[in-house]
């Protein structure tokens, strides 16, 4: 068996590892419901989290998208004294009612929505191989901060299984992801986990050296960064393409909202051999106010990548019928009040372009999107190239909600010396929102 082909999760890597700071298990779906022929998605989540007080807490969530009506229904639930009942030797979860379990390629998982009185029983049965995310680079192992985590994932399975909604029951088939991840770190304290610092610099050295040899450095012809794109927020999205490939994109925020990726997209297109880039670009060509907090997220974005001869161009798009915008806010946040999760399911085109043909790509997504929230609101600097042989120069696009100010200057030395140089107050006005969108707010401690 090529080495490619072998299973690179073991027992072990399944199962809990209390006491990570952080550990968690995700269930993504696109399926039918049988005998009304509708549309749905699910994302269901089982979470724990262990903190320096020696304090545990545990949650579990539910999202069903009804596609089709555009509507959804949301179950949250948080135990702020114990951790996920589990078992020691093998993947084996629950929270109340609802468990996962199983060991690759057969899952199991009841889920059970306590507010909406909706059931799921599914069967997964992985069609593809798992992926270590960074697997080339680091064998799974991720920085974050001053902490770091592993980060595993199947990009595709079948499933099977029944839905109760109410009194109804329906017979389900569909696809799926999974992923599991654990680690020590923290989104809302990034600089709070300095226990292994040689696996950290070590991580940090690999990741970096993979970076800089997959690039060739240049200056852009444009780069943007904003302030609410900080370090501790991410841009994810999973792609089942129409002709079986599957995509995986992440992208750890930098203050960059269009330019090079500091994430990574992983294709596959037999599910057993899986090929990381981290040569890309993005921009985004949709974003949508968040009122009250005066900062933006994209619902619409598109990726690059350029691998010798080989080009990927893919375009993200949320339903925006199904957006669904969560504020979770901090009781003692002074510079960031708390942190924001969007999520809906969505469309994918594009193209592959393999040095000699071209193919069409079109496929189902979901994208999420998680923003720590900064009191100073939105804050955008766009940075544009004139490069030979059109000329040299450069120019400053400068938006300032916090300043009530918008600049922009350009500087031109070639092929002719020019200064322009102009400021404006802006009037911030605050989109209308889509009234199908959901506000869910939380409270946390932290």
């Amino acid at each position: 068996m090529n080495r490619k082909d072998r299973n690179p999760w073991t027992p072990e890597d399944e199962r809990e590892h209390f006491p990570s700071v952080v550990e968690w298990w995700t269930v993504e779906a696109f399926f039918k419901s049988i005998e009304d022929n509708k549309n749905w998605f699910l994302r269901t989540e089982f979470y724990e989290q262990f903190i320096k007080s020696k304090t545990t807490s545990s949650t579990f969530s539910i999202t069903l998208f009804d596609i089709d009506n555009h509507k959804h229904f949301r179950y949250f639930s948080k135990n702020d004294y114990a951790k996920l009942k589990s078992a020691r030797d093998r993947f084996d979860v629950k929270y109340d009612d609802s468990h996962a379990k199983g060991s690759y390629p057969d899952y199991e998982f009841h889920i059970k929505d306590q507010k909406n009185n909706i059931e799921l029983d599914l069967k997964y049965n992985a069609e593809s191989l798992p992926h270590w995310v960074a697997q080339d680079a680091t064998n799974g192992w991720l920085p974050m901060g001053t902490g770091f985590y592993r980060y595993g994932f199947i990009s595709k399975n079948s499933i099977s299984g029944t839905m109760k909604i109410g009194n109804e029951i329906f017979t389900i088939n569909g696809k799926g992801y999974f992923d599991h991840v654990w680690g020590d770190f923290s989104y809302y304290s990034s600089l709070s986990n300095f226990l292994k610092p040689k696996k950290l610099f070590s991580t940090y050295l690999k990741l970096v050296s993979w970076w800089v040899h997959n690039h060739r450095i240049c200056i852009p012809k444009s780069i943007t960064f904003t302030t609410e794109n900080n370090p501790t927020g991410y841009d994810w999205g999973w792609a089942l393409l129409d002709n079986g490939w599957t995509i995986f994109y992440g992208n750890i925020m930098f203050w960059i909202a269009e330019g090079p990726i500091t994430g990574i997209l992983i294709l596959s297109k037999d599910g057993k051999m899986y090929t990381e880039f981290c040569n890309a670009s993005f921009r985004y060509n949709k974003t949508i106010l968040v009122d009250g907090y005066d900062f933006y997220y994209p619902s619409e974005y598109e990726v690059t990548v350029i691998s010798g001869i080989k080009k990927i161009y893919l375009r993200f798009k949320m339903a925006d019928e199904s957006i669904i915008e969560y504020i979770t806010r901090f009781s003692k946040g002074k510079f960031y009040p708390g942190y924001s999760f969007f999520e809906a399911p969505g469309n994918v085109s594009g193209y592959y372009f393999d040095g000699t043909k071209k193919i069409e790509l079109h496929g189902l997504c979901k994208m999420e999107s998680k923003r720590v929230i900064s009191k100073i609101g939105h804050n955008s600097l766009k940075l544009d190239f004139v490069l030979p042989p059109k000329g040299i120069g450069i120019s400053f696009d400068f938006d300032s909600h916090l300043l009530n100010k918008k600049i922009f200057s350009k500087i031109q030395l070639a092929p002719r010396p020019k200064i322009n140089f102009k400021i404006n107050k802006i009037n911030i006005i605050s989109q209308e929102k889509n009234k199908r969108c959901r506000y869910i707010f939380y409270v946390m401690k932290f």
